[in-house]
């Protein structure tokens, strides 16, 4: 998978308002937050599903109600559609949650 640059890396920046890129990193972060542990834990469950399917492994710190996620593609040396394709799916996953 092709490292995002330029124009690309804009626009899917532009589709996460809730995530922060960092560019010394090639990455980009989130933070989650939910009623209790159950519901984090719930949430985490989802996500480590979907990245086993996917083959693409997030970095993340979960403390009680708080999940703190990081994604960049290590073999690519940076962001890439697989980590914006699993950030959308973790928003995704977040805001059935809600309510």
């Amino acid at each position: 998978m092709e490292k995002l640059q330029g124009q690309g890396l804009a626009e899917a920046l532009a589709g996460l308002p809730h995530w922060h890129y960092d560019a010394a990193r090639g990455a980009i972060a989130r933070e989650f937050r939910f009623r209790d542990f159950a519901e984090a834990f719930a949430f985490m469950t989802q996500i480590a599903l979907a990245a086993e399917a996917r083959n693409h492994h997030p970095e993340w710190f979960n403390v009680y109600n708080r999940v703190a996620i990081t994604l960049t593609t290590h073999d690519a040396d940076g962001l890439t559609g697989r980590d914006v394709e699993l950030a959308h799916y973790a928003d995704a996953a977040c805001a059935r949650f809600a309510g």
